[in-house]
């Protein structure tokens, strides 16, 4: 059954709990609501959320583990003859998959039959030629054990898939008669019910840090990896930044140093201009604009925000770069030898950082009590004195986390430092040459030509992992002098 049908046919049968739970609750008290411990409803919702939520779990679970364990199954059944040298375990297995897909799109398309399609004695030239007749595969060859293995995997899949729809059916029946066989009137389904709402929202909450610890996980498992074919000492002290594909990394010269400079140059170009215009729109949006120019000029401002970046980056490329070229290249002070360099790139994310700054400044000087304004006034104080004196550091841990926010999302920006800032890692103070950033080198090396056990695949995962590190503690230190100051002001 497809994943579609199979969760709108949990969701039917959850909705006819529903119906059931709330009619057997009122005939058990004869019709009078006011028999039951609970309202109606609730025993509705106890059987409705009986029979969906044990079976949409077992069904994200079953989801996760599946192909875990197919890959795992059909990876053991190629053996190690299939494997070229020049190849990986890895690759062939995507390879199979790629397989398995085109012959599950031709029986879908009519192109071959359930029985040719799965007969492991089936010639393989034959259904080879036809899946590529078919475009189907885009590879020149497959190899007998390729295409045995991938005849495997669609058969795991196919009765794991209806497996799957078995149990999960099965379940949200038996969740759905067990809610309806609690229905009494002395049976407390609101308190069921609400402890069952409880759970879902703390399992909701969940996600985010389950989430953050998957990430850190494979980011700490390829970095370890990595550390293994290069030496960390190298890739933290080195100053040259000289990745080579020919080989397994011996001619390689991985230092990250040149990335970290680029990336932080870049960033604190964009907040100097960023933090000023934002910090200052904000005050002017919240404590001197009348309220028909705020309905105007904050929307206005926050549409800087929904831009992509790559039109940013098309921006720096076609129009900032060309413009600081006539102020600072050859016929203007000299300075400037290209249109991408670190100021046209930095210029450009400080205008896509200005709404970041602005809107949250903006709501969180706007949360600062007006009795402190008041007061302020009532001891003689004029507005400006009351805004750098009394909102300001009142509103300063907002304005702290919203200038954070603006750093992170510049330290982690791609598409404005690939066409505005060039791909060359350099250490230099000059911000009208080309430089680039960790994120945009994570990029190039995970879509190089290199086999991804290599050291230049894998050193993306240490880039991602050194400023994952750096960004974490320049957060902790915000915090501590948030909290620092927070404690001197009140």
């Amino acid at each position: 059954m497809p994943l579609f049908w199979l969760i709108l046919a949990v969701l039917g049968l959850a909705s006819v709990g529903y119906v059931l739970g709330r009619r057997r609750a009122l005939q058990s008290a004869g019709g009078d609501s006011r028999k039951l411990h609970s309202l109606p409803s609730y025993y509705g919702f106890n059987a409705a959320l009986k029979s969906a939520v044990p079976a949409l779990l077992l069904l994200v679970v079953w989801l996760l583990a599946q192909p875990l364990i197919v890959n795992n199954t059909v990876s053991e059944l190629i053996p190690d003859s299939a494997v070229p040298e020049s190849s990986s375990r890895g690759l062939i297995m995507a390879e199979v998959r790629r397989a398995a897909e085109g012959l599950e799109n031709a029986v879908a398309a009519g192109l071959m039959t359930e029985e040719f399609a799965g007969n492991a004695g089936a010639d393989v030239e034959e259904i080879s030629q036809r899946l590529k007749d078919a475009g189907q595969i885009v590879t020149s060859e497959i190899t007998q054990p390729v295409m045995r293995a991938a005849q495997h995997y669609r058969a795991m899949n196919t009765t794991g898939g209806r497996m799957m729809s078995v149990a999960v059916l099965l379940l949200a029946l038996v969740g759905c008669l067990w809610g309806l066989r609690e229905v009494a009137p002395a049976f407390r389904a609101r308190n069921v019910v609400e402890n069952g709402i409880r759970a879902l929202l703390i399992a909701a909450a969940s996600i985010a840090i389950l989430t953050t610890i998957g990430i850190l996980l494979s980011l700490v498992f390829n970095t370890i990896e990595f550390f293994r074919l290069y030496p960390a000492w190298d890739f933290f002290t080195g100053l040259n930044w000289a990745p080579s594909f020919s080989g397994r990394g011996g001619s390689s010269d991985l230092g990250v140093i040149p990335l970290l400079w680029g990336t932080f140059y870049i960033s604190i170009v964009a907040l100097a201009v960023a933090v000023p215009i934002g910090l200052f729109s904000a005050i002017y949006l919240s404590e001197y604009a009348s309220k028909p120019v705020r309905a105007v000029a904050k929307p206005m401002l926050e549409v800087l925000a929904g831009i992509p970046t790559i039109v940013y980056g098309l921006f720096a490329l076609l129009t900032v770069g060309p413009l600081l070229m006539k102020v600072f290249g050859s016929d203007g002070l000299g300075w400037m030898q290209a249109g991408t360099a670190v100021m046209t790139a930095g210029l450009v994310m400080g205008i896509m950082l200005i709404p970041f700054v602005s809107s949250l400044s903006d709501d969180i000087i706007n949360a600062v009590p007006q009795t402190l304004r008041d007061g302020s006034y009532g001891l003689g104080a004029t507005r400006s004195e009351t805004i750098r004196q009394v909102v300001l550091p009142a509103a300063l841990p907002g304005i702290v986390g919203a200038i954070l926010l603006a750093a992170s999302r510049a330290i982690g920006e791609t598409m404005i430092v690939v066409l505005g800032a060039g791909a060359a890692a350099r250490l230099s103070l000059n911000p009208f040459e080309a430089m680039t950033t960790v994120t945009a080198k994570i990029v190039s090396q995970l879509t190089g030509d290199a086999d991804f056990a290599s050291p230049e695949a894998l050193v993306a995962f240490a880039l991602g992992m050194t400023l994952f590190v750096i960004t974490l503690g320049l957060n902790i230190l915000a915090l501590y002098i948030v909290r620092k100051y927070r404690e001197q002001y009140e």
